[in-house]
Protein backbone atom coordinates (compact mmCIF):
# COMPACT_ATOMS: atom_id res chain seq x y z
CA UNK A 1 0.00 0.00 0.00
CA UNK A 2 1.38 3.39 -1.02
CA UNK A 3 1.52 6.22 1.51
CA UNK A 4 -0.46 9.01 -0.17
CA UNK A 5 -1.00 12.60 0.82
CA UNK A 6 -3.32 15.44 -0.15
CA UNK A 7 -1.89 18.77 -1.18
CA UNK A 8 -3.37 21.94 -2.63
CA UNK A 9 -2.21 23.30 -5.98
CA UNK A 10 -0.47 26.69 -5.70
CA UNK A 11 -2.18 27.79 -8.95
CA UNK A 12 -5.82 26.62 -8.92
CA UNK A 13 -5.94 25.59 -5.21
CA UNK A 14 -7.62 22.26 -6.01
CA UNK A 15 -6.68 19.28 -3.87
CA UNK A 16 -4.46 16.57 -5.31
CA UNK A 17 -3.71 13.10 -3.91
CA UNK A 18 -0.37 11.57 -4.72
CA UNK A 19 2.13 9.16 -3.21
CA UNK A 20 4.36 10.93 -0.71
CA UNK A 21 7.37 9.34 -2.41
CA UNK A 22 6.56 11.34 -5.58
CA UNK A 23 6.87 14.79 -3.97
CA UNK A 24 10.46 15.25 -5.16
CA UNK A 25 9.64 14.15 -8.72
CA UNK A 26 8.08 17.47 -9.79
CA UNK A 27 4.41 16.40 -9.82
CA UNK A 28 1.75 18.44 -11.61
CA UNK A 29 -1.80 19.30 -10.64
CA UNK A 30 -4.41 16.88 -11.92
CA UNK A 31 -6.80 19.75 -12.64
CA UNK A 32 -4.76 22.64 -14.12
CA UNK A 33 -1.62 20.61 -15.01
CA UNK A 34 0.68 23.27 -13.50
CA UNK A 35 3.61 22.22 -11.26
CA UNK A 36 2.62 21.54 -7.64
CA UNK A 37 5.93 23.03 -6.50
CA UNK A 38 7.39 26.28 -7.80
CA UNK A 39 10.21 26.97 -5.27
CA UNK A 40 8.52 30.33 -4.57
CA UNK A 41 6.14 31.38 -1.80
CA UNK A 42 2.55 31.67 -2.91
CA UNK A 43 0.36 34.62 -2.02
CA UNK A 44 -2.65 33.53 0.01
CA UNK A 45 -5.85 35.34 0.80
CA UNK A 46 -8.88 34.38 2.80
CA UNK A 47 -10.47 32.63 -0.21
CA UNK A 48 -7.79 29.93 -0.53
CA UNK A 49 -6.06 29.93 2.85
CA UNK A 50 -7.98 26.92 4.22
CA UNK A 51 -7.18 24.75 1.18
CA UNK A 52 -3.48 25.06 2.03
CA UNK A 53 -3.54 25.34 5.84
CA UNK A 54 -6.38 22.95 6.75
CA UNK A 55 -7.03 20.52 3.91
CA UNK A 56 -3.52 20.04 2.54
CA UNK A 57 -1.36 17.52 4.41
CA UNK A 58 1.83 19.35 3.51
CA UNK A 59 3.13 21.62 6.30
CA UNK A 60 2.55 25.30 5.51
CA UNK A 61 4.87 28.10 6.63
CA UNK A 62 3.15 31.49 6.41
CA UNK A 63 4.86 34.88 6.50
CA UNK A 64 2.35 37.41 7.84
CA UNK A 65 3.66 40.77 6.59
CA UNK A 66 2.70 44.26 5.37
CA UNK A 67 4.16 46.41 2.58
CA UNK A 68 4.91 49.36 4.89
CA UNK A 69 7.00 47.19 7.26
CA UNK A 70 10.77 47.66 6.83
CA UNK A 71 11.79 44.36 8.48
CA UNK A 72 9.20 42.58 6.29
CA UNK A 73 10.80 44.05 3.17
CA UNK A 74 14.26 43.03 4.39
CA UNK A 75 13.11 39.45 5.07
CA UNK A 76 11.24 39.00 1.76
CA UNK A 77 14.22 37.80 -0.35
CA UNK A 78 15.29 35.46 2.47
CA UNK A 79 11.79 33.95 2.62
CA UNK A 80 11.94 33.51 -1.16
CA UNK A 81 15.25 31.63 -0.86
CA UNK A 82 13.88 29.51 2.00
CA UNK A 83 11.04 28.36 -0.27
CA UNK A 84 13.55 26.86 -2.69
CA UNK A 85 15.34 25.13 0.20
CA UNK A 86 12.26 23.76 2.01
CA UNK A 87 10.10 22.55 -0.89
CA UNK A 88 8.78 19.91 -1.40
CA UNK A 89 8.67 19.08 2.32
CA UNK A 90 7.03 22.41 3.27
CA UNK A 91 4.89 24.89 1.31
CA UNK A 92 5.69 28.58 1.93
CA UNK A 93 3.11 31.34 1.62
CA UNK A 94 2.78 35.04 2.27
CA UNK A 95 -0.26 36.83 3.72
CA UNK A 96 -0.37 40.61 3.38
CA UNK A 97 -2.11 41.63 6.61
CA UNK A 98 -3.03 45.00 5.12
CA UNK A 99 -4.95 43.35 2.28
CA UNK A 100 -6.18 40.38 4.36
CA UNK A 101 -6.81 41.77 7.88
CA UNK A 102 -9.24 38.96 8.74
CA UNK A 103 -6.43 36.37 8.51
CA UNK A 104 -4.21 38.51 10.72
CA UNK A 105 -7.04 38.77 13.23
CA UNK A 106 -7.92 35.07 13.03
CA UNK A 107 -4.36 34.10 13.96
CA UNK A 108 -3.85 36.92 16.46
CA UNK A 109 -0.93 38.49 14.59
CA UNK A 110 0.31 41.33 16.81
CA UNK A 111 3.67 42.09 15.21
CA UNK A 112 5.08 41.63 11.74
CA UNK A 113 6.81 39.88 10.24
CA UNK A 114 5.50 36.80 11.99
CA UNK A 115 6.08 33.27 10.72
CA UNK A 116 3.43 30.68 11.58
CA UNK A 117 3.94 27.01 10.81
CA UNK A 118 0.81 24.89 10.26
CA UNK A 119 0.44 21.13 9.97
CA UNK A 120 -2.92 19.43 9.41
CA UNK A 121 -4.82 22.62 10.19
CA UNK A 122 -3.05 23.23 13.51
CA UNK A 123 -0.54 25.92 14.34
CA UNK A 124 2.57 24.12 15.58
CA UNK A 125 5.05 27.02 15.86
CA UNK A 126 5.29 30.81 15.68
CA UNK A 127 8.22 33.20 15.41
CA UNK A 128 8.11 37.00 15.21
CA UNK A 129 10.86 39.13 13.73
CA UNK A 130 12.90 39.10 10.54
CA UNK A 131 15.14 36.12 9.83
CA UNK A 132 17.66 35.17 7.16
CA UNK A 133 17.02 32.22 4.81
CA UNK A 134 19.18 29.71 6.71
CA UNK A 135 17.55 30.74 9.99
CA UNK A 136 14.09 30.25 8.50
CA UNK A 137 15.07 26.77 7.29
CA UNK A 138 16.64 25.75 10.62
CA UNK A 139 13.70 27.11 12.65
CA UNK A 140 11.16 25.33 10.40
CA UNK A 141 12.97 21.99 10.49
CA UNK A 142 13.39 22.18 14.28
CA UNK A 143 9.71 23.06 14.77
CA UNK A 144 8.59 20.16 12.56
CA UNK A 145 10.90 17.74 14.41
CA UNK A 146 9.63 18.93 17.80
CA UNK A 147 6.00 18.53 16.74
CA UNK A 148 6.39 14.87 15.73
Amino acid sequence: MTDTMTLACPHCHSLNRLPAARLAEGPSCGRCHQPLFTAHPLVLGVDHFNAHADRSELPLLVDFWAPWCGPCQMMAPHFERAAALLEPQVRLAKVDTQVEPTLGQRYNIRSIPTLVLFRAGREIARQSGAMEANGIVRWTQAALAAAR
